[in-house]
This record gives C-alpha cells, structure tokens and sequence, in this order.
C-alpha cells in the first residue's frame, strides 16, 4: 500500500516500527522528473500504525548492537548474497539513487566483455528504471510496499518505493552553483569521453537560468580553475568558450582536481543557493594523491563545514568505478555512468537540472519484519549503504540526500512461514529538512495477502525491477551458483522473460535491459 506526507514523528514510541527508503542524483536546474505513480493496490494502507502484534520496535538509540548480518554465527562477505538471521527482523540502510553501476555493465557488454563482478551493485541497477509509485503532496516520501510470489516455494519478491514530490509541482527552485571538475588527461581522448562531456555541458548551459552560476576546473598532470564562479546573465559566452578549449592533455591528477574544485566551490560559495561540485572523469587516478582516504577528506570537509555535495559521471571504457563510488558517498552524492550523446543529454539536461533542489538530507530507511509471519529475508544490494538498526534515528549518522522528482527502490528476498497470514512488515523512512534539519518520518505496511500473485503476472514495472535485479545477481555470481537469488532463472530464460517484459512495458530503457540480458546470455554461454 501507499502511505504519503511529511509528518513528524520524532520519538514517539509505537508498537510497530521500521523504516525505508533510497534514492537520487545531484546536480542543477529545471526538467521534469521521473514517473508518476502505478500502486496495483498490493499493500495495507500505512495509516493502521499499530497493527496488532509484538514485531520488532524501530531500533532505540544506543550506543552498542549489531545490524543485519552482525550476529554471532552468521557467514560474513558479500552482506546481499546473505539471509539474515534470527532474531534481527530489522533492515536498515541509508539511501542510494546511484545508477553508475548499471550503466558502466551496459557499455562492457556493448565492447563484448562481461564487466566484472565487483562493479556489479544491484539496487544501481535497479534503481536505472522508471517507476510508478504514488507521489507526495508535500515536501515528504511517499511509501509503497508491495511483492510477489517467486517460482521458489516460500519465498517472494517484496518491494519497497520510495517518491518525492514530482519537480514540476515543487514550485520555484532556487539558484544553482555548479562546479564542473573535469578530467582533461590524455585517456579523456577516447571517443565517448571529453567529447560527450563538452555536448552536453553545451547544451545544458542554454537551458540554465540567468540566476545560477557555473565554475570550470581542469586537470591532467595539475589542476587549474579556467572559470571562476560566474553568474551566467549575460556571461554565457563565457561558459560556452571554457567549455570548447577542453582538449586531452597529459596524466590524471584526479586528487589536484577534487582539491581544486571545492577550493574553487568554497570561493564562489553562494547563500541560499544550492552548491554543487560535479566530477566527470574516468576516475583512473595515477598521478599525484591516489590515495582515495587522502582525497575523500577534502570532500568530507567541504560537505560538514559549507554543504556542498558531490556528483560523479563516469565516462570511458575503462573506469575507476570503487574511486568514484567512494568519493561520491563521502561527498554526499551520487554517481552515474555515460557512454552515449543520447546518456550524457540525458544525465546533464535531465537529471543534472533536477536535483538543484533539496528534498531530503541523512535520509535513512527501515524495513520492520514480523517474526510471527517472516521466516528468513535477504535486501538485494545496499552493501555498503547499510546502517546499524539503533542508528536509524540517530541524526548525526549519514543517510541519503534526495531531491524532488525521484525514486527509491529497494528490494527483499523474503521467505515466509507456512500458512503464515496477516502484517508481513513495516518499511519507514527518516529524513531531515534540508533547510531547518528538523526530522521526519513516514511509513507503509504490507500483509501476507498481498503476496498472492506470481511475481510474473504482477505488475509490469515490479517485472522490470525483478528482472533487473536477477540480472545483477547472475553477473555478480558468474559460474558461482552456490547462493542464487530465489525464483532466479537461467540468464538464457531471464533473457526471454525481459524482451516479454519490455514489449509489455514499452519503454527503451526496458529495451535496452532486455538486449544487455542477451548479450550477456549469449558471453556466458
């Protein structure tokens, strides 16, 4: 079911408990954002807060505990491919809208290579795809939480969404401050690198507005500001002619240029505005500060001291996906991956323009499992976005920032007890105002019942997300079978069911995932 709005419910104990969520890219300016909203009607309605049983409480704030997968006894390594253990019936995790991962596989497999398994992060491919989750009506998440039957007795697929409010109903944006940090070392003159990258920065500084401000920083062997921060107005020519001096040069200093790109954010720090540093690079440092620690420490105090966050766009054949990944968490951000004009449009003119605005800051999610109905249950990725269960209140703990317009998805294996029926679980999300920091929360519930369907029959974007994230587990797996997830198919079969999918969806993006599902078919033999 579907549960909407903004309320505050700061320490109130309550009987039942949880809470979810994940989400967003970051960057500047207008566009409209993704999807509107599908709720097949699968879930209880979130306002019955008490639900009637003993399942786990929203953890308290404590100093000590385990998390998911923490306990005694239970299997460590590859904390998704795990199923958690009694008694912990608590998931928590903060947010991730990241996509890089899903886009750099689609362009290994275009170059006829599978990529290889440890880029391979499944909520990011998931989360590549539109959904159609019911949208607040203020300046909260809505919450939707619903699943299906795998072909594996027992178990099912639960889903849990998470939207803000659509952008074209957000009102007014304020101005934007945009640091453009961008790799001009000598592996940029690849095709589908520097090229792409000064296209579609073209392009989206037409479509900026008078009031937002841009700032260009270079690197190769050094680093150099080329623009300051300059209020476009009537300064676009400016813009435009640092954009087309971009030409490939010498080595990578990745560390020079982050340093120089917040110095150069710092300087232009504009109040009231939302203030961005946005990376585009292949991220394969080999001059200077490689050291990731080292170079995340400048990201970490900018964001604490001055609020500016990070946006990566990978680009390139070869790409330093761990660096980038790493980078953008300790910055607050958010990563994606482009290989195409039509990828890198989309990223700058699109996405880049939608998250101006600030939604949510820390957001964190919860999912609450009843131990009279769950048996065993297993979040699909989030590996490193995983939080502690008593931290999920706890304020001074990162999560996820969120802009309008966007979606979260996060997906459970869940295994429920024979004959099991009534409330399944809890999901709730926690975020702070980005302007006042005072907290929130909202939450959705699910009953047994709502599980009656075959995951194959459901509904066509829950399709899509299953099939997705059966397509990340397979490459993240490859001959190693011992753990699938259950009701997974043959790569072959899965390929099949994903074309099915995608002509019932009719959507290119779900084109494109059917074909990469082939290709990867037809390399696995």
């Amino acid at each position: 079911m579907t549960r909407t709005g903004n309320g505050e419910h700061t320490g109130r104990p309550r009987r039942l408990a949880a809470t979810l969520i994940g989400l967003t890219l970051a960057g500047g300016l207008l566009l409209t954002g993704c999807g509107a909203g599908e709720s097949n009607g699968s879930s209880t309605d979130g306002s019955n807060k008490s639900g009637g049983r003993g399942f786990p409480q929203p953890a308290p704030n404590r100093t000590s505990g385990t998390s998911q997968g923490e306990q005694k006894d239970t299997p460590t390594g590859d904390a998704s491919r795990e199923v958690a253990p009694s008694p912990d019936y608590l998931s928590t995790f903060a947010l991730d809208v990241d996509t890089a991962s899903y886009g750099y596989a689609r362009r290994a497999l275009d170059d006829g290579r599978l990529p290889d398994a440890s880029t391979v992060r499944p909520e990011e491919f998931v989360n590549s795809f539109r959904q159609d989750y019911q949208r607040p009506d203020g300046n909260g998440f809505s919450v939707t939480v619903d699943g299906a039957r795998t072909q594996e007795k027992g178990w099912s697929l639960v889903r849990v969404g998470l939207a803000t409010r659509d952008t074209t109903r957000s009102g007014k944006r304020p101005p934007a401050a945009l640091t453009f940090v961008i790799d001009i070392s000598g592996s940029m003159g690849e095709p589908g690198r520097l090229d792409l990258a000064k296209d579609a920065l073209g392009v989206m500084t037409d479509r900026l507005r008078d009031d937002d401000s841009v700032a260009v920083v270079t690197f190769s062997d050094e680093a150099r500001t080329v623009l300051p921060m300059t209020r476009l107005g009537h300064h676009r020519d400016r813009v435009y002619e640092a954009i087309r001096g971009l030409e490939p040069t010498e080595s990578t200093n990745l560390g020079a240029g982050v340093r120089t790109g917040y110095a150069t954010a710092v300087k232009g720090l504009r109040e009231g505005a939302t203030n961005r540093v946005v990376l585009i690079s292949d991220a394969l440092a080999n001059t200077g500060e490689t050291d990731a620690d080292a170079i995340l420490e400048n990201i970490s105090t900018a964001r604490r001291d001055h609020g500016i966050t990070l946006f990566g766009v990978g680009v390139g054949s070869e790409y330093g996906d761990a660096l980038m990944e790493r980078l953008a968490d300790k910055g607050d951000g958010h990563t994606t991956y482009v290989s195409t004009v039509e990828d890198a449009r989309k990223v700058f003119c699109e996405q880049l323009p939608q998250n101006i605005d600030l939604t949510a800051r820390d957001a964190k999610a919860q999912v609450a499992f009843d131990p009279q109905t769950v048996k065993q249950f297993r979040l699909i990725g989030y590996d490193d976005r995983q939080v502690a269960d008593e931290d999920f209140r706890n304020d001074r703990v990162d999560g996820g920032e969120i802009g309008p317009g966007h979606t979260v998805t996060a997906l459970y294996a869940v295994r429920t007890r024979p004959g099991a029926f009534g409330h399944l679980a809890t999901a709730s999300v926690r975020w702070l105002d980005p302007d006042t920091r005072a907290p929130h929360e909202e939450s959705g519930q699910l009953e047994t019942g709502s599980l009656d369907k075959d995951l194959w029959t459901s509904s066509t974007r829950l399709q899509v997300d299953a099939v997705a994230a059966y397509f990340a587990d397979d490459l993240r797996t490859g001959d190693d079978k011992g753990n699938p997830l259950p009701g997974a198919l043959p790569l072959g079969e899965l390929a099949d069911r994903a074309h099915r999918v995608a002509s019932a969806a009719e959507d290119k993006a779900v084109d494109d995932l059917a074909d990469a599902v082939e290709r990867a078919s037809r390399l696995m033999g």
